[in-house]
């Protein structure tokens, strides 16, 4: 399915999703929070979606269930073919979540950290399942079994949820995630543009442009 971008600045994200490779946006409170500090949430996300194409995930921030599926609702009528709801994931979580999947709003359930967290998501209809990678690791675990586990009993089952590998501290971590079976790693820009660095692909491409310089200068 692709790249998502894992930020909330529309500057940013304009200028990544010029490059063609990307088809959605993630967000959360801790980002908007440190890119936009005192922004307004609203504004935000119409920011994001004026400038980005594919699903834009906003997550909830309040606690019990009504506030939730209200909270949710509101998202949801920004832009109903795009936003998707991320619904913190919690018994009251999956409450919210069977609501939601009810009126066809499009879900993403986060802070997965196993696989029978993601199981039990995909099993109640959730659009995407987010496991987190780099909190997985902090916790002293190994988060490949992980994702490989849970692509194989969705692919085996045939449940439709897609797979959101994040909190992404390194390269290498989409590229396991990728192996591993992942359909969507959400990426920060720092190491999107990690994935196109290499210091043997600009050697190579300044030895070529050297040597037409030299070429061209001798006609």
């Amino acid at each position: 399915m692709g790249l998502f971008i894992d930020s909330s600045d529309p500057k940013e994200i304009k200028d990544l999703f010029a490059w063609g490779v990307l088809s959605g946006v993630t967000t959360n409170p801790l980002i908007i929070s440190k890119e936009r500090p005192g922004a307004d949430l609203a504004e935000v996300v119409r920011e994001v979606l004026a400038v980005s194409w594919g699903d834009v995930s906003v997550e909830l921030t309040t606690e019990t269930e009504k506030e939730m599926v209200d909270e949710s609702l509101a998202y949801h009528a920004w832009d109903p073919a795009r936003i998707t709801i991320k619904v913190p994931f919690s018994e009251t979580g999956l409450r919210v979540l069977h609501q939601l999947v009810k009126r066809n709003i499009k879900t993403n359930v986060t802070c997965l950290m196993a696989f029978n967290q993601a199981y039990l998501a995909a099993t109640c209809g959730a659009t995407y399942v987010s496991i987190f990678s780099g909190r997985v690791r902090d916790m002293g675990y190994d988060v490949r079994p992980v994702i490989e586990n849970t692509r194989k009993v969705l692919d085996r089952e045939g449940l439709a949820s897609k797979i959101i590998v994040g909190s992404m501290r390194h390269l290498m971590d989409v590229n396991e995630a990728l192996e591993c079976g992942a359909h969507v790693p959400t990426v920060t820009p720092p190491i999107l543009r990690k994935m196109v660095w290499n210091p043997r692909t600009i050697e190579t491409i300044n030895e070529f442009n050297t040597a037409w310089r030299s070429h061209s200068a001798k006609k």
